[in-house]
């Protein structure tokens, strides 16, 4: 089969690789019609993680079932699915409680929960950047999808409940976001802008989104956002202008350790003490932006040699007596229900999609995304060619 691999920092290549294919009872091989390039994908593109060369790439992904295994019980082949990329077991104590983002059975490196396609320390699996992908626990992580998710249209839609729409949906979740509340975005996005559109669907009564590439604060505005252009005015500054002193109700991070200051020069800590300054006394965050432990090619002294510790300014996060909820979006519990939002014509999240590519533009794609050029805000691919 063809797939996206990964030969080093900003170096990837489409080529032939063995074929994925059923290894357990338990799993399902999905020929992939739809798969994103993801922002997170851009960590380990660039070379900021210990992804290994020679591993594939993609963890947004949507397709039709091609075989399952003796143990698969409710996918049929022929059904149209779309993957948490979550890869996760469904029946271990994280799970039971849906904590699939932390499943404690499919990532065998001891010092790690939760598992992923095609991700850095998530597991030895394969991304589905590639014409076929191997599902493990078929059953538990596949949600079928209407029958209409064979239109490429539709697929647009569909797809993003893989990570971004969920994520996005997670960011205000863990702000505690409510009806009638205002809530600020650092980083727009297609995560920052799926948690635009998350809080608009719950009825935010102000969004701002602060970012420095207008062309996605201006999807930003289209989704309902006061747009903050941060290289022109103070965000901090700006809400509480806006707020009266008082800051947003609920603040969400979508940016994550390579935010960069006004200048474009890199600080991890950057968004996380903007937030903290943004959201009012006893207000809550949320922080869905990818941190790692280390980042050796990180230009900020701390977190290049100290284990991914960031100057986080605690004594004013303290004296306001803010919550703060991290981690990644346990993808199964919010995907059925954002489908439904979807059927229903409630959302639409493929407005953040600018590119549509073949597989084998994965490395043009990635290029231009990775720059952040003007107009590449999300791109997706098809292995079949767009069929």
């Amino acid at each position: 089969m063809k797939a996206v691999v990964y030969d080093g920092p900003r170096n990837v290549n489409v080529k032939d690789v063995p074929d994925a294919r059923i290894e357990r009872p338990t799993d399902a091989l999905v020929k992939i019609t739809t798969t994103n390039i993801c922002g997170s994908d851009l960590h380990m593109y660039e070379g900021r993680t210990d992804f290994e060369p020679g591993r594939i790439f993609g963890h947004e992904n949507l397709g039709e079932v091609v075989a399952v295994g003796d143990a698969v019980d409710k996918v049929r082949v022929g059904d149209m699915v779309v993957l948490p990329f979550n890869i996760s077991c469904g029946f271990c104590e994280n799970c039971e409680r849906g904590l699939t983002a932390f499943c404690l059975t499919t990532n065998p490196d001891p010092r790690m929960a939760g598992a992923a396609y095609g991700f850095a320390d998530m597991g030895p699996y394969n991304g589905g950047q590639a014409e076929l992908l191997r599902v493990p626990y078929a059953d538990f992580n596949c949600l079928v999808l209407p029958e209409d998710a064979r239109d490429k249209e539709r697929q647009r839609d569909y797809v993003m409940l893989a990570d971004i729409f969920p994520t996005g949906w997670h960011a205000t979740r863990l702000a505690c976001l409510n009806p009638g509340e205002t809530v600020v975005i650092y980083g727009s996005g297609p995560v920052g802008l799926m948690a635009c559109h998350s809080a608009m669907i719950q009825g935010a009564s102000k969004v701002w989104q602060v970012d420095c590439h207008p062309d996605r604060l201006a999807l930003a505005e289209r989704a309902g956002a006061i747009p903050i252009n941060f290289e022109q005015t103070n965000p901090i500054d700006k809400i509480m202008e806006d707020t009266g002193g008082k800051g947003a109700d609920r603040g969400c991070e979508c940016v994550g350790y390579q935010a960069t200051d006004a200048q474009g020069s890199e600080h991890p800590n950057i968004t996380l003490n903007n937030l903290v300054n943004s959201v009012k006394f006893a207000g809550t965050i949320g922080v869905v932006g990818v941190y790692v432990r280390q980042d050796p090619k990180h230009p900020d002294p701390l977190y290049k040699h100290h284990d991914g510790e960031v100057a986080f300014d605690f004594g004013e996060f303290w004296i306001r007596g803010q919550t703060m909820g991290t981690g990644q979006c346990n993808v199964k519990n919010y995907n059925r229900q954002l489908l439904a939002l979807i059927v229903a014509g409630k959302a639409r999240p493929s407005f953040v999609v600018s590119h549509e590519l073949s597989l084998e533009q994965a490395p043009t794609g990635y290029e231009h995304f990775d720059k952040r050029e003007q107009g590449w805000t999300k791109v997706v691919m098809h292995p079949d060619g767009g069929r």
